[in-house]
């Protein structure tokens, strides 16, 4: 590692070192549900290739402070990209570098989805090599609720752990569903007790770090392997997304969000 005071760099993600080399990563922004903001999503975009190339960490968890995991993005932020296309530029790089990094971190990934995960936050949550989450909580995707397509990593990834069907239907529908369900249908590793998340994840971490370190990185690999079929879909989506946020759906998905009514798309 290059630079050995890296961690310092971040404000949105906190750090705490745990025995045999596992890092806990906790996303925060206090009073906001976690929600992603400029400061997170772009930090987001580095994290896993920084933790990945310190030679100290041998797994990583990633968590959210306060109950909850993160719930989406900030509205005040989202409002400056709709019909803004230097700020859409900015978040279609820094969304689609939150995916390829996870993939190409060799480093094992589980999350503890603590509470609600939308969007950015749901992406890093999915992405983990290993996901384990609290039983009653709900999420959703999302991003149709937004009026614009769902980019970030569900093209790439939901259709891998759930099958095409049901990744259809939660995506275009945008339905909640709880950790049970998701737990049921493949697309989180396992469901526990609200109080056993952020436990089970580490003792899960701890198994991978004091395990054969290369070959857990090189099944990691291999299996990434199909993740990268799927990035020429993934690229597209987030294409659509972007190309969406442009235009007046995504504004007015925005403002019933603000305003909390039901939204009435144009298109």
């Amino acid at each position: 590692m290059n630079d050995p005071l890296w961690r310092e760099r971040y404000r949105r993600l906190q750090f705490e070192d745990h025995p045999h080399g596992v890092v806990l990563v906790t996303l925060s922004n206090p009073g906001r549900l976690n929600a992603t903001d400029a400061a997170m999503h772009a930090e987001l975009a580095t994290v896993f290739r920084d933790l990945d190339a310190d030679p100290t960490v041998a797994a990583v968890v990633v968590t959210g402070a306060d109950g909850a995991f993160s719930a989406g993005g900030d509205l005040d932020w989202i409002a400056q990209q709709v019909g803004n296309h230097d700020q859409t530029m900015t978040v279609m790089r820094e969304a689609g570098d939150i995916v390829r990094t996870l993939i190409e971190c060799d480093t094992p990934v589980v999350s503890a989805i603590n509470g609600v995960a939308v969007g950015a936050g749901l992406a890093v949550a999915l992405m983990a090599d290993i996901s384990v989450i609290d039983e009653d909580t709900r999420f959703t995707d999302g991003h149709i609720r937004l009026g614009v397509a769902a980019g970030d990593h569900a093209v790439a990834i939901w259709p891998l752990l759930c099958g095409m069907a049901k990744a259809k239907y939660l995506l275009m529908t945008a339905d909640f569903i709880d950790g049970r369900e998701a737990e049921r249908i493949g697309l989180v590793s396992k469901a526990v007790p609200a109080s056993d998340v952020l436990p089970e994840a580490l003792r899960i971490a701890s198994v991978l770090a004091t395990g054969p370190t290369m070959a857990t990185r090189l099944t990691k690999r291999a299996l990434n392997h199909w993740l990268r079929q799927a990035l020429p879909a993934f690229e597209a989506s987030l294409a659509y997304e972007m190309l969406n946020f442009l235009g007046p759906d995504a504004a007015e998905g925005l403002a019933a969000l603000q305003e909390k009514r039901r939204p009435r798309f144009e298109t």
